[in-house]
């Protein structure tokens, strides 16, 4: 076996070729040709002195030895991306890429917080990826970005991870503005139960938050509906075919409107938290960083400024369910 001849042509290629388990995708992705990046892998073979894949069917699967080498490509790759990042930090100051993903209910917010971050930092190139939870946790485990931002953080996977707390995430109950319940005071939980629920789907931290809270006073919803965003949600609850529970980041244009209401429900809102997430080893690059500490000291209070309005219900309804415990 020797390593010493080992390129970081070779390196990248067969990362690609480890990512995607595919010498065809593999080489779209490096604009190469599928016998080039065939021809480099068995170079790379016959320095390690060991097969590093192995064709079983029409699938192409890594070796023990190509999961180790597949690892240590990443390390590599990762540390001179943000070895990179960081020279051109030392010399021009905050600029660069910046990769961010989020889950969907994150788009009513991340937007208008990149923006004010640009304006400081003119010259950082953000990529702001939206979509839904299954696929930022992917993301975090595949280390495509330099954050993740997630309402609620992984507990069950391997994965260790380093995740901040920036922004408070208050859900509350809605209902149409010619609802009975608006403007009903301190509006007890058996009472709302008796309302028919369209509810977010399977895996949302919002039904979650809600699941929780009934079941711990023995109640379940009347759930009426199903529905896949929260923008469906909206625009159901505004059709008057029932009431929902949504966070309040979803919510300030159609309260402006008065398109919606929010009910005075007791044990709402529910305080939940929004999270700054990335692997525990990971080393963030300048900008990343930089980012990460705007979103830490100012994220909240500019969001505030952004709204310029604030949710008020009585303190005493006020619910600060305990966070996730970010550590796995």
């Amino acid at each position: 076996m020797n390593l010493r001849h080992i390129t970081l042509h070779q390196l990248r290629l067969f990362y690609s070729v480890g990512k995607h388990l595919s010498f065809t995708r593999a080489a779209e992705e490096l604009h190469l040709t599928q016998p080039a990046v065939s021809i480099q892998v068995k170079r790379l073979e016959e320095s390690v002195g060991i097969p590093l894949t192995e064709q079983i069917g029409k699938r192409l699967f890594l070796t023990d030895a190509g999961r180790e080498l597949f690892e240590a490509c990443r390390d590599v790759l990762e540390r001179l991306r943000v070895l990179n990042e960081d020279m051109i930090g030392m010399e021009e100051g905050v600029k660069g890429p910046l990769n961010i993903s989020a889950i969907t209910t994150a788009k009513y917010f991340m937007p208008h917080l990149l923006g004010a971050f640009l304006k400081d930092y003119p010259r950082v190139e953000p990529r702001l990826t939206i979509t839904n939870q299954a696929k930022v946790i992917r993301r975090l485990e595949d280390n495509l970005d330099d954050l993740v931002i997630m309402g609620t953080v992984p507990t069950s996977s391997n994965l260790e991870l380093a995740a901040e707390y920036f922004l408070d995430n208050p859900i509350v109950v809605i209902a149409p503005p010619n609802h009975p319940l608006v403007g009903v005071p301190n509006i007890t939980l058996e009472r709302i139960a008796q309302e028919r629920f369209l509810s977010r789907e399977e895996g949302s931290g919002t039904r979650a938050a809600r699941i929780r809270l009934f079941a711990e006073h023995g109640l379940e919803a009347n759930i009426y509906m199903e529905l896949g965003s929260s923008e469906a949600i909206k625009q159901a609850v505004m059709a008057g075919l029932g009431i929902s529970v949504l966070s309040w980041h979803n919510l300030r244009l159609e309260l402006e409107a008065g398109l919606l209401a929010v009910l005075d429900v007791q044990h709402f809102p529910l305080m939940r938290q929004w999270y700054a997430v990335h692997l525990k080893g990971k080393k963030l690059s300048n900008t990343s960083k930089r980012f990460l500490d705007f979103l830490l000291q100012d994220g909240a209070r500019m969001w505030e400024d952004i709204n310029n309005t604030r949710l008020h219900l009585p303190a005493h309804h006020v619910n600060l369910m305990s966070p996730i415990d970010p550590k796995p």
